[in-house]
């Protein structure tokens, strides 16, 4: 019994012995590094694995070998035993960290940098081996911190195949597995003026989802790492349109691009060269010319104005006609006060266009996806102008009135010459007519969102002057205000027909909730709207028991608290995202089918050889909804999807979604409407103009497909 027990302990301690010493962790600014061992040993002659641990701060990031615009590899300056080699640093593919209006690249969490240590043939078995790193980090989050840390691993030598570590071998061997390395991808390259195209094709990419494919180049001069890597699908691979950086400005161009192609969970070393494009990528072709590549800051404006102008025939502006009006007719035989209006109302305009600019801006700058029309994405800001739209309609019915001692309110305001009415109902204005795009204004707005603030801030001013200009310029026409019938009984009558447009646009933003956050939302937005009629009435008694010498200051206060519930309603309560429609039923019912729109769903049906016609929509988009009535309900639309075989995709911007505005932005949009038209060999889709007719949709179906029925002639 003893022999055994010495036996025991004899082969424990060999064990130990023979297992490499574990690194104690050491901790640096906002991470812990440490070196570990893949084996419990290293035989001589051989590769022996290990990998630097960092194991990194919630919120905080280090950086892949090509930093991006900012920041910094990390390095491993190593002090080994003579004789003993360290191999280059195998880097796990890298995640896009976006700050501001930068892109960087890097890793969060826990990450392993494996590195091979090539042990000398001159080790000798039951040796010890010291292996000691110093790793230099730059660690950032809001602020960036330098660090360094150092770390040392203990290694013994042994003669035979050692066992794999329990704790870390099988971490390094997952590393090292899903490292990015070549996978017989055929890639090529072509750069025109302002864009850089790279097509890849092979095996590993056949039915692959390249919905969020990118690629991260090893030279960090190469690309724009901020701008929108656009995809196109083909059959055997993809093309990725970019932005040349730097190194295309000088001479001579880059031989060849060198970098990590990341598709979905699996990443791959490519190496484009200049030439045509490899079979099934859809090909190079010649980059497709929009209007906000080549556009510059004078043309940018002009197409703003002009945009502007165009908006107020669009079916966007239906809903606050009334609102113009009003306004106009309120200063009647009053030029001077008319004028005064009119600048007003161009003001209120101004603001807020600059306004939503800003708000625009500086979410583009912090990393957010949204686009134009974002404020009606929110339930709540829906609901809110819903019950103001609703609020001045009872107004202008008469039910409660706005004296001078409160200004006034949106068009209640406006109709009684209230200079402060006026600029309330060029904001009102804006911020409901304002999500939908007219013709110029969509590409004009898209260059402008990749400028400088300033220039951003004098399109969206352009865009506010056009908007503004017709009533401006109507308030500043004697001969029209001179036509108006002189004040009198007429003006009142008119004010309070006027309300019925005002009640249903209410009514209409009320349907968009209830697109938004379904039967729940609606039902806490009608809660609030009767509270706010309560209020209103309120409002109004105490108004009159004022003027006949009646104490008014209790109902007053009911009235606050009337008001205070129906907003409180509004502000308070959740909004749940409604469950999506389901999709039309067959075309033999009449309607026409439609699927959902996902940028893999639409790679598989191009890939499929099925034109594709998507429509990016919302609930808040008038013209959207006018089209879908109109145009897409028709039963010539319907026909002419099924008898090209197009599929027909619903991308529904009514609530934010992030894919849906990363595929507004690839087209150079940043708002709705937008009807796209993939043919089944095109690369770049047809656009269609944003008010439809069923014979443009019709045309374009059949134009789409032409080239394929002529092919198989």
């Amino acid at each position: 019994m003893k022999r055994l027990c010495i036996a025991l302990l004899a082969l424990a301690v060999s064990t130990l012995a023979a297992a490499p010493t574990a690194s104690t962790p050491t901790a640096a600014a906002h991470l812990t590094a440490e070196l570990v061992a893949r084996t419990d040993g290293a035989t001589p002659g051989s590769v022996f694995w290990v990998a630097l641990v960092q194991h990194i701060d919630k919120g905080w990031h280090t950086y892949w070998r090509n930093p991006g615009d900012a920041g910094e590899a990390t390095r491993i300056i190593w002090s080994l035993p003579p004789g003993w080699r360290a191999g280059d640093i195998v880097w796990p593919a890298p995640r896009r960290l976006p700050v501001g209006p930068i892109m960087n690249y890097g890793y969060e969490g826990q990450v392993l940098l494996s590195v091979p240590i090539t042990a000398p043939a001159s080790a000798r078995a039951g040796q010890n081996a010291t292996l000691t790193a110093v790793a230099d980090f730059l660690i950032c989050a809001d602020v960036c911190v330098p660090t360094q840390a150092k770390v040392e691993l203990v290694v013994p030598v042994v003669s035979g195949r050692p066992p794999l570590d329990q704790r870390w071998g099988p971490e390094i061997d997952r590393a090292l597995a899903e490292a990015p390395k070549p996978a017989g991808l055929d890639a090529r390259f072509s750069a025109i003026g302002k864009v850089l195209k790279i097509a890849v094709a092979g095996e590993p990419l056949v039915g692959a989802a390249v919905a969020d494919a990118y690629f991260y180049p090893y030279d960090d001069k190469q690309i724009d790492h901020a701008a929108i890597q656009a995809i196109d699908r083909g059959p055997r691979g993809l093309t990725l349109a970019l932005r040349p950086g730097v190194a295309f400005a000088s001479t001579p161009a880059p031989a060849a691009l060198a970098g990590v192609l990341s598709v979905g969970a699996k990443s791959y070393e490519i190496v484009a060269t200049p030439g045509a494009a490899p079979p099934g990528s859809f090909g190079l072709g010649p980059p497709v010319s929009r209007p906000e590549e080549t556009m510059g800051l004078a043309l940018a404006v002009i197409f703003a104005f002009v945009g502007g102008v165009i908006l107020n025939l669009m079916p966007c502006v239906f809903p606050i006609l009334a609102m113009k009006a009003a306004a106009l007719v309120s200063h009647a035989g009053d030029q001077r006060q008319g004028r005064r209006q009119g600048l007003a109302f161009m003001a209120g305009v101004l603001i807020t266009f600059l306004a939503l600019a800003g708000m625009l801006i500086a979410a583009k700058s912090a990393g957010a996806a949204i686009g134009w029309g974002f404020q009606l994405q929110s339930p709540v800001v829906v609901a809110a102008l819903c019950l103001l739209m609703l609020a001045a309609a009872l107004n202008l019915s008469g039910v409660y009135e706005i004296g001078a001692s409160v200004q006034g309110l949106g068009a209640g305001g406006a109709a009684r010459g209230n200079t402060v009415g006026a600029l309330l109902t060029g904001v009102l204005a804006v911020v409901v007519a304002a999500p939908c795009t007219a013709p110029f204004m969509g590409p004009a707005l898209g260059w402008a969102l990749t400028q400088s603030a300033t220039s951003a801030a004098a399109v969206f001013l352009a865009l506010g002057l056009g908007f503004a200009a017709p009533f401006t310029v109507l308030a500043f026409t004697p001969g029209l205000v001179g036509r108006l019938p002189k004040p009198g009984a007429w003006m009142d009558w008119l004010k309070k027909a006027l309300a019925f447009p005002m009640y249903a646009t209410a009514a209409w933003l009320a349907w968009v909730l209830a697109e938004q956050a379904g039967a729940d939302g609606l039902a806490r937005l009608l809660a609030a709207a009767v509270s706010l009629g309560l209020a209103a009435w309120l409002f109004g008694a105490a108004q009159g028991a004022r003027l006949n010498g009646r104490r008014a200051a209790p109902i007053f206060v009911c009235a606050a608290i009337a008001l205070a519930f129906s907003v409180g309603t509004i502000l308070v309560a959740s909004y749940p995202r409604a469950a999506p429609s389901p999709a039309a039923g067959p075309s033999a019912s009449g309607e026409l089918a439609s699927v959902p729109y996902s940028a893999e769903r639409l790679a598989a049906l191009r890939a499929a050889g099925t034109p594709v016609l998507v429509n990016f929509t919302a609930a808040w988009c008038v013209t959207c909804q006018v089209n879908e009535r109109l145009a897409f309900s028709s039963s010539r639309v319907v026909d002419a999807f099924a008898r090209t075989g197009a599929a027909y995709m619903v991308a529904d911007w009514t609530r934010h979604d992030s894919a849906i505005t990363r595929a507004l932005a690839a087209e150079g949009r940043i708002g709705v409407p937008l009807y796209l038209v993939y043919g089944p060999k095109e690369s770049a889709p047809t656009v269609l103009p944003q008010i439809l007719t069923p014979a443009i949709i019709a045309r374009a179906l059949e134009t789409a497909v032409r080239p394929v029925a002529s092919a198989a002639r």
